[in-house]
Parts: C-alpha cells; sequence; structure tokens
C-alpha cells in the first residue's frame, strides 16, 4: 500500500511538474526506482503513465496552441512522434547508463540557454545585422532529435523544447508553453506504444495504474494552474524548476 500511495503522489507531482514548466521524470523515475523497479523498467513505466497527464494538460490548453516558427502544428506533431518511437525502442536495445551520465550536463546546458536564449538570440542579431531565425528544416530537424531524446530518456525534454525554440527562434517560455505540452503528449504517447508491446511495464499494473492516476490530476490542475500565471510569474516559474532539477539530477548522480 505505501508503495501505491508514493507512486501515486510522485504521478500528481509529476504530472504538474509537466503541466508547469517540465521535469515531471525526475519525480517520477527516482520513485519507482525507490520502490525498486529496474532503472529501465521504471523509465519506460514513468513515460507510460505520464501520457494520460501529459494529454490532460494539453486539453486544458488546446485553444492556446500556437506555430512554432514556420513549421505546422501538424508536421511538428508528427516529427515529435516519430522521434519518441525512434527513442523509445532504443532504449529497448541499448544501454541507458552513457545517457543518464549524460542528462546532468544536458539539463544544465538547456536551462542555461533557456535563461538567456531570448537574450542570445537578441545579441547574434544585433552582430550579425539580421535576425538569427531557424528555417523550418531545422526546427523540425532539432524536434526530432528532442522527441529521441524524450522517447529514450525523457527527462526534461521540455526544458530543451522550450530553450531550442527561444535560442533558434527567440520566442519566449511562456507563449510557447501550450506548444511545449502538446508536444510533450506527442512524444510520450508513441513511445508509451512500444513500451506497451515490448517492454515489461504490464508486469507492474497497480504502480501503473497508482502513478497514472496521479499524473491525470496532477497534469490537469498544473495546466489549469500555469494558465492563470502572469507570463512573467510563469516564466521564473518554468527556469526555477529547470534550476531545481538540474541541481537535484547532479546530487542523484
Amino acid at each position: 500500500m505505501s508503495e501505491l500511495v508514493l507512486a501515486l503522489l510522485a504521478g500528481v507531482a509529476a504530472g504538474a511538474l509537466n503541466a508547469i514548466g517540465g521535469g515531471g521524470t525526475f519525480v517520477a523515475l527516482p520513485a519507482l526506482v525507490a520502490i525498486g523497479l529496474p532503472p529501465v523498467t521504471a523509465n519506460a513505466l514513468s513515460r507510460v503513465a505520464l501520457v494520460p497527464g501529459a494529454v490532460a494538460s494539453a486539453w486544458v490548453y488546446r485553444r492556446e496552441i500556437g506555430q512554432v516558427g514556420g513549421a505546422s502544428t501538424r508536421t511538428l506533431t508528427a516529427v515529435s512522434v516519430a522521434g519518441g518511437a525512434v527513442g523509445a525502442g532504443l532504449l529497448l536495445v541499448l544501454s541507458a547508463s552513457a545517457f543518464d551520465t549524460a542528462a546532468p550536463w544536458l539539463l544544465a546546458f538547456a536551462t542555461v540557454v533557456l535563461a538567456c536564449g531570448r537574450r542570445l538570440s537578441r545579441v547574434l542579431a544585433a552582430a550579425l545585422g539580421r535576425s538569427v531565425t531557424l528555417s523550418p528544416r531545422a526546427v523540425l530537424a532539432g524536434q526530432f532529435v528532442l522527441g529521441m531524446y524524450g522517447g529514450y530518456f525523457g527527462g526534461a525534454v521540455g526544458i530543451l523544447m522550450l530553450a531550442w525554440w527561444s535560442a533558434g527562434l527567440g520566442l519566449d517560455a511562456a507563449t510557447t508553453n501550450p506548444m511545449r505540452i502538446a508536444q510533450l503528449a506527442a512524444v510520450y504517447l508513441s513511445a508509451t506504444v512500444l513500451f506497451l508491446l515490448a517492454s515489461d511495464v504490464l508486469r507492474h499494473p497497480h504502480l501503473l495504474a497508482a502513478m497514472l492516476v496521479g499524473s491525470v490530476a496532477g497534469g490537469y490542475a498544473g495546466a489549469h494552474l500555469a494558465r492563470g500565471l502572469p507570463s512573467g510569474l510563469l516564466r521564473g516559474a518554468i527556469l526555477t524548476i529547470a534550476v531545481v532539477m538540474t541541481v537535484l539530477y547532479f546530487l542523484r548522480g
């Protein structure tokens, strides 16, 4: 019973974090490992359990999802789905240890880019005498790589998305948060299909159900909370989450 309660609470926290600024994996994954699941199984189970929460958050934001750069929303979503499926396949056939070692550094890089991305974009534009904007093809290529990362590991993939769009397109983290949530759901959804078919996630139905219920509640409540925050406060919350998750993950490693 205590394990189910821990999984439920971790799901609530992870769903809420993903809705507000990202980093839910850094709550869900350690909780499942602490319960006793092998790291790869815990990684896969957390991804499956967090899908409904991401979908619930995307539903709350459905009327506020805007286009990113010159890439259409439909095309961007298709690329996220494809990348998530490829990354999930890699998780099932490769060791996650090397990626787990690199994850804190990727998160630290993403946090710095997220904090300085728009300013960096303006500095580069001033130095070059023109705006620095990624082409639609570059946006989609980067999104595919992020989708692979999300399917393989998942930690802070939403933060990395915001950092990529901020540095490459000069977009504000608060205004692109709805699209981040929609793409997070797309990446997790494709990975989930593969995990359900090829991993041992279904051997732990009670833990999966508890975390799934928690993620839906947290994702729905977190999205409503994020919508009510002023853009400056939401931007600060997203950056704070990124910094805290970076520090915690370095301490964990």
